[in-house]
């Protein structure tokens, strides 16, 4: 396997039509711990992974996955959404982890690897992360990474029935 960047434990690639039948029973498998977090329903279907990938064909989204060096199996997966160019070169980012590795350092790693990426490959200045919270584990993440807490956002984002408040963290190619 190829990948765009790789760690001790994990490689960074895009994610490919390929990995429609491991992604969506990860997504599955992960329902419950993903739906309080995760904005629309959960990827659950061939035709919702489609769509899913389709996002990625113009330069204003890119998908990745992180997956584990020893197995090529997917751990988790992280995006660069709303990237700006110009005078911003940034974008946010969305991430999750998956059940069966949840725990184990391997989102951390891989999330490091994206900055990295961002910040070289892509020439990005500044990514910045929402976060719910209530949502302790990825608040953990984001601060292991290097993200610096900015600001809070009341009634953000529409998650899981209700307009749920942010924390809005980032950083920046100086920062990593």
């Amino acid at each position: 396997m190829t990948y765009l960047a790789q760690g001790d434990r994990v490689g960074l690639r895009r994610i490919a039509r390929r990995d429609r039948a491991e992604f969506l029973a990860l997504n599955r498998e992960s329902a419950e711990l993903l739906g309080p977090w995760m904005p629309g329903a959960p990827i659950t279907t061939p035709e919702a992974f489609d769509a899913y990938i389709e996002r990625f064909i113009g330069p204003a989204h890119d998908g990745f996955v992180i997956c584990r060096l020893d197995t090529d199996a997917i751990a988790g997966r992280v995006n660069i959404n709303n990237i700006v160019r110009g005078t911003h070169q940034a974008g946010t980012v969305g991430y999750c982890a998956y059940a069966p590795t949840i725990g184990r350092g391997y989102l951390t790693e891989g999330l490091r690897l994206l900055v990295q990426y961002a910040f070289g490959e892509l020439r990005l200045h500044r990514l910045e992360a929402n976060i719910q919270p209530d949502n302790a584990p990825s608040l953990n993440l984001i601060k292991r990474v290097g993200f610096q807490r900015e600001g809070y956002s009341p009634n953000f984002q529409f998650i899981n029935g209700a307009w749920r408040d942010h924390e809005r963290w980032a950083i920046t190619a100086e920062m990593a």
